[in-house]
């Protein structure tokens, strides 16, 4: 018969350190080291699960249940840790905070943001499944996961893992993933390890050796010693020929100086020309840039200094390839100016350098970007790294160098310029909309997710024939980062025109909706928001969507078309109807405004009526 003893509250305190033993009085045993285990989860990285709020009391309340999130028990002991896609972030900065989970079994914390290296398995006895796949961590596999002898899973996918793959060789492995990391040097041949396919090992640019077609290269041979030159003895330079050694050099040395100095000062002339140019529209990141690493930093600010990395496909590159980058400007707005980077291996960047942020904290800045930089969709920009410090704040994007919206609809007008069809507004529509309608799911707990809607935030990507091909958004996302310290921040963002802003009232999606109905009116139209006349020509409209309004309650006039759409007549039809759709996303009252999935339903209804007419 199974006795349990009981034990009254016990807590021992010792004058060194902290720690403590408890055991309940209960038919339950309570294990105080697996808690303080997975305590440290939950107070050393951020989640979008409120673990603080979860996470409470004992983690196994009966034999094998438990009430903590992700948590699973078997006979009063954790044996699972299975906490995926929910943004964990942080650094595990004690390495080896699992090793009193014994009989864990399976770790997994995939599709997250846990950055540095990875944790410490070592004495894990039963474990069978460790997935980090889809995460940022660094740094080299450690050597112990080879120690794991009831290892059968094991995916670090998709990380930024570098060094020499361990040479797995545990029987009981049967899946095994390496792939997207920047492993370097041979695949070990252990028997095991030469059973999974290159699937396993793909995107490690710098990996050689079967299963891959890569081969390793040959070690170079020693090389030889020379041989050392004989040595003629007794034999005496006279002291002529000396002279006229020493004399010679003298002056050969003094003919390079010379050279030199020539050269010098015809390439400080032809630098100096070259800046002066007008035509010269680039130059180095300069002085403003090297003030990002000016200053040290301590192990605890040791991320500071370094880019950090969202899209694990594109070459990865550091702060000082960055600082060395040339540049050229891209555009200046009310959040900061971007930039056209050009690294030294060829690669093209756009990096903006955020303004009016400097109050913002580290953590704020950097739980915000990782979750944009996990956002991924056609119609968005791509954000592929970021960077903090006190003084300056970094967002390295994809770059779209074919222009604006703004661009395409205002630049050039007059004899010359080539029209713009409406099959391309209409595709810039929809694709704004289906960008808009995906941030609006993504982040739907968020205030507004785009927050700054405009047609100068609308990116558009064109063919080899320079015609139109596709549509992106940019700068979404930062409505979190400007609000969190000063209200009046949000001023800078496009959301400020919509009538909540205006009035002070409680700011939702459907300010996005509002942003959005407006570019759907100077798509329609070809004005510009802000630069509209009354109908008498004597001033100016504040709103787009105040003037629409005006013109069309008197007659559905196709006096609010573009000029370069009049002559579209079979269309114009659907330019009505999304005129009207448009109106709904203008409405004064954020209530009486469809939601965005609702807007792009709609949408793709009247493309499809107007294809089949």
């Amino acid at each position: 018969m199974y006795h349990c003893f009981c034990f009254c509250f016990l807590l021992f305190l010792s004058n060194n350190n902290k720690n403590s033993s408890l055991v309940l009085c209960s038919d339950q045993s309570f294990y105080p080291q697996e808690r303080e285990a997975l305590l440290f989860i939950r107070d050393s990285l951020n989640s979008s699960i409120d673990l603080h709020g979860n996470w409470v009391g004992p983690p196994c309340i009966g034999e094998n249940q438990s009430k903590w999130f992700g948590i699973t028990c078997s006979n009063f002991h954790v044996v699972h840790i299975v906490l995926e896609g929910i943004n964990l972030s942080g650094t595990l900065k004690n390495p080896t905070f699992l090793q009193n989970i014994t009989l864990l079994k399976k770790l997994s914390f995939r599709n997250n943001l846990l950055l540095g290296m990875l944790p410490n398995l070592t004495n894990l006895v039963s474990l069978e499944e460790v997935i980090f796949s889809d995460n940022h961590f660094s740094g080299k596999i450690p050597s112990g996961y080879v120690d794991l002898p009831s290892l059968r899973v094991l995916e670090l996918q998709e990380n930024y893992l570098d060094g020499q793959i361990p040479s797995f060789d545990q029987p009981s492995l049967e899946s095994f993933n390496l792939s997207y990391n920047h492993l370097v040097g041979p695949i070990p041949q252990t028997h095991v390890i030469q059973r999974f396919p290159v699937s396993s090992f793909d995107n490690n640019t710098d990996l050689c050796g079967k299963p891959l077609d890569k081969l390793c290269p040959e070690p170079s041979p020693a090389p030889s010693p020379m041989p050392e030159p004989e040595v003629r003895k007794n034999k005496r330079l006279k002291v002529w020929i000396i002279a006229l050694i020493a004399s010679s050099s003298a002056l050969f040395l003094f003919l390079i100086i010379i050279a030199l100095l020539f050269c010098k000062r015809r390439a400080s002339a032809e630098e100096t020309r070259r800046k002066d140019s007008k035509d010269s529209a680039r130059y180095v990141f300069g002085a403003w840039a090297k003030k990002m690493v000016s200053h040290s930093f301590s192990e605890d600010s040791e991320r500071l200094g370094r880019l950090e990395f969202s899209n694990k496909k594109f070459p990865v590159f550091d702060l000082d390839d960055l600082l060395r980058a040339s540049a050229e400007v891209l555009g200046r707005g009310k959040l900061g100016i971007t930039y056209k980077a050009t690294l030294e291996n060829g690669a093209l960047v756009a990096v903006k350098k955020l303004s009016c942020m400097n109050e913002l904290s580290k953590k704020e800045f950097l739980q915000q970007m990782q979750l944009l930089g996990s956002i991924k969709h056609e119609n968005l920009v791509e954000i592929i790294s970021f960077y903090y410090s006190e003084e300056q704040k970094l967002i390295i994007y994809e770059l779209m160098n074919d222009g604006t919206l703004f661009d395409l609809l205002h630049e050039g007008r007059g004899i010359g310029r080539m029209s713009l069809d409406w099959n391309t507004r209409m595709s810039i529509i929809k694709d704004i909309a289906k960008g808009v309608a995906f941030l609006h799911e993504c982040l739907s707990y968020q205030k507004v997710p785009h927050a700054n809607l405009k047609s100068t935030n609308v990116l558009i990507q064109q063919d080899s024939q320079g015609a139109y091909n596709h549509s992106k958004l940019t700068n979404y996302g930062f409505f979190p980062l400007l609000s969190s310290k000063k209200k009046n921040h949000a001023e800078k963002l496009a959301i400020s025109k919509s009538t909540e802003f205006v009035k002070g009232k409680k700011l939702t999606h459907k300010a996005d909706v509002y942003c959005f109905g407006i570019i759907m009116l100077e798509i329609i139209t070809g004005k510009i928001p802000g630069q509209v006349t009354s109908a008498n020509d004597d001033e100016i409209v504040s709103d787009l969507s105040d003037w629409v309004r005006t013109v069309v309650n008197n007659d559905w006039s196709t006096d609010i078309l573009d000029l370069e759409l009049l002559a579209e007549k079979e269309g114009h039809d659907a330019m009505l109807k999304l005129t009207e759709l448009a109106l709904e996303c203008t409405h004064v009252m954020p209530d009486n405004r469809p939601k965005m999935s609702q807007v792009l339903r709609t949408i793709q209804e009247i493309e499809q009526n107007h294809k089949s007419q």
